[in-house]
C-alpha cells in the first residue's frame, strides 16, 4: 500500500479507537455517573458554581437551557468587541499590533464566539497575545456550548416523559473541566515537545542561509492550535494556519492535529448511544456520517495524488501529485484528507490552500459543508443529524402509513415545521449571499471585482465557498478573496449568527417538545430507527435536502471550472 495511503488510514483508526472510550466516558459525564477523574474536577467545579452563584442540582426545561446559552454567548461577545479594538494599549502586545476596525472587529467577535473562526485578519499582525488569549479562551466556551446544548437533546431523546432537562451550566463547565481542557494539555503537550513555540516572548530574530536577518512570529502557539482543533473552531495563530511551519512542524504533529479535529465529533455519536442505551443506533448513524464521509474523501484523495489535469497538458511531471499550495513536508494525500476532515467537521483548520485544490476537490469541501453534517461540529453536528433524522422518520412513516414517531415519540406538524425551516435555512444563507456578491461584481466590476483574485469559474466558487463556510460555521476560505473589507465582515457576521444559533434552537425546541409528550412504547409495527434500512433513508433525506439544493451554484462554480480545463 502507498505510504501516504497508510497514513491516512492509520489517523482515522486511531481517532475510532481513542473516540469510543471517549464518547462512554462522556456520557457518563452528561448523566452524573462517576468517572475516574472526580477527584481531580470536583473541588475545581464546585468553585467555579461558588463563584458564579450556580445551583447545578436545579433542572432546566428546553427555553431555559436556550436561554442560558445565548445570554453567556452575548456577554462574551460584547468582551471581545472590546479586547478586539483596544489591543493596542492594553497589555501583553510585545510586538505592538494595532488594534481591529470596528467591522472587522465585529467578524473576528461573532465568528469565536459562534465556533466559526473565519479570520479575515492573519494572527500574527492582527492580534495582541492578549487578543489571541481571549480568543483561545473563546475556543473553549463555544465548543463548551456546543457540547452542552447537544447533551441536552440526548437527555431529551430518552424514553419518557418529562420537561426537566438537567441543568445547562452543569453541563456547560464538566464538559469544559473534564473533556476539552485535559485532552488540551495532552495535546498541547505533544505539540510543544515536538516543535511547536509556547512562549510570550515577542518576535524572534534569526540568520537564514542566505545570511538575512528575518524576523519570525512566535507566541503560546502550542495551546492555541490544541483546542482550535479538539473544539472543530480552527482558527489558526497564523495566517497560514496549520501549512505555518511553527502550527504544524512535521508529520507527526499532522497526524495529532488531524486526529485531533475529528475526535470528539465522533465521540458524541458514541457517547449519544451511551446516554440513551441504545448502542445499535449510535452505530446506525456512526455508519451513516462514515459513508458519505469516504465519498467525498475517495475522489479527493485521488484527484490531488493524480495531479492537476491542466498541468499534466502542459508536459509537465507531476510525480509527487498536485503540489500547488501543498507543503512537501506532508504531500497531497495527507492534505486532502486533512481538506475533508475539516469541512465536513465545522473546524476549518487548513494545512494547505483550499484555493488551490483541483475542482473536484474544492467541490468536494463545499459539499461537506453543504451538507453539515457528516460528523459535523463538536455538539451541533449531531444537531444538524438531528433534523434530518426527523425528516426521515416523518417520509417513512407516510410511506408505510403509520403515525411517524422516533423513540417512542409521536412526530406531528410542529416538529416538522420547525425541522423543514432549519433544513431550508442553511442553503438559504448560501445561496441568497453569493447571489448578492455575485450580483455587485457583475454590475460594479471596477469595484467590487477587487474582491477576486481569480476571473469567471474560480472567482464565483471563492464566494461561494466563503458563504458556505460562514453558514457551516467552518472558517476556512478559498483566500483567494480579499474579504476583510466591510462587505464581506458584516455579511459573513450575519450569516454566521443566523446559522450558529438557528440551528441550535430548533433541534432543542423539537426535542423539548417531542420530550414533553406521552411516551409511547415499541411495538411489531413500530418504525426501526436503528437498522440499515433506516440508515439508507437519512442518508437519501440528506442528499436530497441537503446535496440537491446547491447542485445549480456548484455546477456554475467547480464543476463548470472542471470541465473547461
Amino acid at each position: 500500500m502507498n505510504t501516504e495511503i497508510t497514513g491516512i488510514v492509520l489517523m482515522y483508526a486511531l481517532v475510532v479507537l481513542c473516540a469510543i472510550p471517549l464518547g462512554r466516558y462522556m456520557g457518563k459525564i452528561f448523566t452524573k455517573e462517576k468517572t475516574w477523574l472526580d477527584g481531580i474536577f470536583n473541588p475545581i467545579d464546585k468553585l467555579f458554581y461558588k463563584i458564579s452563584g450556580i445551583d447545578p442540582e436545579k433542572e432546566m426545561n428546553w427555553k431555559q437551557h436556550l436561554t442560558a446559552l445565548l445570554t453567556i454567548n452575548a456577554v462574551w461577545f460584547l468582551i471581545s468587541m472590546f479586547v478586539l479594538t483596544n489591543m493596542e494599549w492594553l497589555p501583553l502586545n510585545p510586538d505592538s499590533n494595532p488594534s481591529m476596525s470596528g467591522d472587522l472587529a465585529f467578524n473576528t467577535a461573532v465568528s469565536f464566539v459562534t465556533n466559526t473562526n473565519l479570520q479575515h485578519y492573519s494572527g500574527e499582525s492582527g492580534l495582541s497575545y492578549l487578543g489571541q488569549l481571549t480568543l483561545m479562551l473563546w475556543q473553549f466556551i463555544s465548543a463548551g456550548c456546543g457540547i452542552a446544548i447537544a447533551a441536552v437533546v440526548f437527555l431529551a431523546m430518552k424514553e419518557r416523559t418529562t420537561d426537566k432537562l438537567g441543568n445547562f451550566y452543569f453541563l456547560f463547565i464538566r464538559t469544559c473541566t473534564r473533556v476539552l481542557f485535559p485532552i488540551a494539555v495532552i495535546v498541547a503537550s505533544l505539540l510543544a515537545l515536538n516543535g511547536t513555540p509556547m512562549t510570550f516572548e515577542g518576535k524572534d530574530t534569526i540568520t537564514t542561509l542566505q545570511g538575512d536577518k528575518v524576523e519570525v512570529s512566535r507566541g503560546p502557539v502550542a495551546g492555541f492550535v490544541a483546542i482550535k482543533q479538539l473544539g472543530t473552531n480552527g482558527g489558526g495563530f497564523f495566517g497560514p494556519n496549520s501549512s505555518h511551519p511553527l502550527e504544524n512542524p512535521s508529520y507527526f504533529t499532522n497526524i495529532v492535529e488531524t486526529v485531533s479535529i475529528m475526535l470528539i465529533p465522533i465521540a458524541m455519536v458514541f457517547a449519544m448511544g451511551y446516554v440513551l442505551r441504545r448502542k445499535k443506533l449510535s452505530y446506525t448513524i456512526f455508519g451513516v456520517m462514515t459513508v458519505g464521509f469516504l465519498l467525498l474523501l475517495t475522489p479527493t484523495v485521488i484527484n490531488e495524488m493524480n495531479g492537476n489535469p491542466a498541468i499534466e497538458k502542459m508536459g509537465i511531471a507531476q510525480n509527487l501529485g498536485s503540489m500547488e499550495g501543498k507543503e512537501v513536508r506532508l504531500g497531497p494525500a495527507a492534505s486532502a484528507y486533512w481538506a475533508i476532515n475539516t469541512t465536513v467537521t465545522s473546524n476549518g483548520s487548513v494545512n494547505a490552500m483550499h484555493d488551490s485544490l483541483t475542482p473536484l476537490s474544492g467541490m468536494n469541501t463545499m459539499l461537506g459543508m453543504m451538507v453539515n453534517a457528516f460528523y459535523g461540529g463538536v455538539g451541533v453536528g449531531f444537531l444538524n443529524f438531528y433534523i434530518f433524522i426527523i425528516l426521515a422518520v416523518f417520509i417513512s412513516g407516510l410511506m408505510v402509513g403509520r403515525t411517524p414517531e422516533f423513540l417512542g415519540k409521536k412526530i406531528e406538524a410542529k416538529e416538522m415545521k420547525i425541522a423543514m425551516i432549519i433544513a431550508l435555512l442553511h442553503p438559504f444563507l448560501i445561496l441568497v449571499g453569493t447571489a448578492i456578491s455575485s450580483y455587485m461584481v457583475a454590475h460594479n466590476p471596477d469595484e467590487y471585482g477587487k474582491w477576486l483574485n481569480n476571473p469567471g469559474f474560480h472567482g464565483f466558487s471563492e464566494m461561494l465557498y466563503e458563504f458556505t463556510s460562514s453558514s457551516a460555521n467552518n472558517g476556512s476560505g478559498f483566500e483567494g478573496l480579499a474579504d476583510n473589507n466591510p462587505f464581506w465582515n458584516i455579511a459573513c457576521g450575519i450569516v454566521m449568527l443566523m446559522a450558529r444559533y438557528l440551528p441550535i434552537i430548533g433541534p432543542v425546541a423539537i426535542a423539548g417538545s417531542l420530550a414533553a409528550k406521552k411516551y409511547i412504547p415499541e411495538s411489531a409495527g413500530t418504525l426501526k430507527t436503528d437498522t440499515a434500512t433506516f440508515g439508507l433513508m437519512v442518508f437519501a433525506v440528506i442528499a436530497i435536502v441537503a446535496a440537491l439544493s446547491f447542485f445549480p451554484a456548484l455546477a456554475l462554480g467547480p464543476l463548470a471550472e472542471y470541465f473547461s480545463m
